[in-house]
């Protein structure tokens, strides 16, 4: 009996030794079939654009905001009381110099001018005939002084009426555009009434900003500023024409005033951003923003070049990256021109990795459209 059961256990060992030598073999020759598998497949390739490391020259900036200013700007008040008699007050609207925006009532001073003409007449009738006298020796001098004298009184009275004619008739000084106005003919204005305002029209316009004391200390007349109206990414040159002699004690500011030219002038009052430059310019070089990668270690990008066995890789590399010029960031240290760096599809690359350099869109949009012309 016991013989039997001996029998029996080693028969059971041997069956799992069996099971269990087999199994091992298995697994050994899966994992071989997947190594081998895994040896014949391509290495991983990523697909990217590339651009080419350009020399540029850098002069660093800073941005303040300033306001449009018209050359000549005026708020339009009347001198003397009066009832308005006539409007042409449409805002908006361009009026040259001289043109009549709003007329009081002058008709009591119109009777008084025919009234100071006819006595004027009179008195130079008089005076005429005193001459005549005292050429015949029938009147005295100081009866020819008297009439000469009441002839200029009377033309002293008709030039103040038309004076105060000529300031209840309410012209424009120069060329501007009307603002905005809410006055009606029968109104009766109090003396120093708001009218509107005028904002003078040319082909200029000034910009104010202010700068740090220290920035104002190095700029000049005559240097050139980028000025960005609201909404506009396309900068509008001035040129700085004044440089204010005080700085602000509280803010230790200074303020600058640029000129810009041309017809795509702002509008007076608005709120600009000036772009200003900073120190001397420093040779540097740029490459497109997509490429610049930024982490907790710095700023890096991947440098493209073929390996010893000629692949294309990229290569991590640190660098100090500058301000934003357009589409293009400016790179102090780390990259020298002619190098070529990943621009779009950077994101999914790591160190060493195969790459594939594909076309960039831009450009084959632009070789269609060249051969359709052709």
């Amino acid at each position: 009996m016991n013989r039997r059961n001996s029998i029996g256990t080693v028969l059971l060992l041997t069956l799992v030794l069996s099971v269990g030598l087999g199994l091992v073999a298995w697994k050994y020759e899966s994992v071989q079939d997947q190594q081998a598998a895994s040896t014949n497949q391509p290495e991983p390739m990523e697909s990217i654009t590339v651009a080419v490391v350009r020399d540029m020259d850098h002069r660093p900036t800073t941005t303040s905001i300033g306001t449009v200013l018209a050359l000549r700007s005026v708020t339009l008040k009347n001198e003397l009381a009066g009832t308005v008699r006539e409007v042409r007050l449409t805002p908006g609207q361009i009026v040259e110099a001289g043109t009549l925006l709003v007329a009081l009532d002058v008709s009591v001073e119109e009777a008084e001018l025919k009234a100071q003409e006819a006595q004027a007449a009179l008195t130079k009738t008089v005076l005429n005939r005193r001459q005549n006298l005292s050429q015949e020796l029938a009147t005295t001098q100081e009866e020819v002084d008297r009439a000469r004298a009441d002839l200029d009184i009377a033309h002293a009275q008709m030039a103040r009426t038309r004076a105060i004619i000529a300031k209840k008739t309410i012209r424009a000084p120069f060329r501007a555009r009307v603002g905005i106005a809410d006055v009606h003919p029968g109104q009766y204005l109090n003396e120093g009434t708001l009218l509107t305002t005028l904002q003078g029209v040319g082909e200029a316009v000034h910009v104010d900003f202010t700068v740090a004391q220290q920035i104002a200390a190095v700029l000049q007349d005559g240097e050139t500023v980028d000025v960005f109206p609201a909404g506009d990414p396309v900068p509008i040159p001035a040129k700085i024409v004044a440089l204010d002699a005080r700085v602000d004690p509280t803010t230790r500011n200074a303020v600058v005033r640029a000129r810009i030219e041309g017809s795509r002038n702002p509008s007076p009052g608005a709120s600009v951003r000036v772009r200003v430059p900073v120190g001397s310019s420093r040779k540097a070089v740029a490459i497109p923003v997509s490429g610049l990668r930024k982490g907790p270690g710095g700023d890096q990008v991947f440098v493209i070049a073929p390996d010893q066995d000629h692949k294309t890789r990229a290569h991590v590399r640190q660098v100090e990256s500058g301000a934003m010029v357009g589409d293009q960031v400016v790179i102090h240290t780390g990259l020298d021109a002619g190098e070529t760096v990943a621009a779009s599809g950077s994101f999914k690359l790591r160190e060493g990795v195969l790459v594939a350099i594909a076309s960039d869109p831009s450009q084959q949009q632009a070789r269609a459209q060249t051969e359709g012309l052709d």
